[in-house]
């Protein structure tokens, strides 16, 4: 599988619509939408009044990523607003499995995410439990760093799991993702790559979305 998620933190949010439009048109497979609390993260993004018009104006899956703490407060709240999937970190909670119930009971898929300083065994456990694992190839927060090597590694590893247990589950990337390494990450065992500054810092964002694609 090959999905391509933009990330609209990227996007010109003096005109977002325009941007929206444009991944409409495009081969992108979902939009992806980064959630900043300012204290898991050092940055602060948007919330839900954000969430009225994305998913008014695009037609594409809103793929939510929460970087936040205390996730189990808002993942409903996100699910009300639109969220096709909602995903957030393994090591801001004790349990993830109460809050990823929480989420299914709302009929949305589920993510567990982790930054690149925790061990891809930790997630192990819970692949046969969410639709989908986030891998973060660089530190969540910020956008426009430069991919993490050694996260190939680790597509390789939870690859080989999934496969082995027979599992569905899904494997996103985000971090320095771009139309020069898509195609090895991809090889690697990654079904979804998250781009922002590569899409929407473009001269044509269709024709990257498309180069990734192939």
């Amino acid at each position: 599988m090959k999905l391509i998620a933009p990330s609209v933190l990227s996007a010109n949010f003096a005109d977002l619509r325009a941007d929206l439009e444009m991944i409409n048109r495009s081969e992108a497979d979902w939009l992806h939408v980064d959630v900043m609390d300012g204290v898991f993260v050092p940055n602060i993004s948007f919330g839900f009044p954000l969430m009225e018009p994305m998913r008014k104006y695009c037609t594409k899956p809103l793929d939510v990523h929460l970087m936040i703490v205390h996730p189990e407060k808002y993942v409903e709240r996100f699910c009300d607003a639109g969220a096709w999937s909602v995903g957030f970190h393994l090591e801001v909670v004790d349990d993830p499995l109460p809050i990823l119930d929480l989420i299914k009971a709302k009929g949305v898929r589920t993510c567990l995410t982790i930054n690149p300083d925790i061990a891809v065994e930790r997630l192990v456990p819970y692949l046969d439990k969410v639709d989908m694992v986030l891998l973060m190839s660089v530190f969540a927060g910020f956008g426009g760093q430069k991919f993490i090597p050694e996260t190939m590694d680790k597509i390789r590893y939870i690859r080989q799991e999934i496969d082995r247990r027979g599992l569905n589950t899904l494997v996103e990337i985000d971090g320095g993702v771009n139309a020069q390494n898509a195609s090895e990450l991809f090889a690697a065992g990654a079904d979804v790559l998250v781009a922002g500054s590569a899409v929407f810092g473009a001269a044509d964002p269709e024709a990257v979305i498309r180069a990734m694609k192939s």
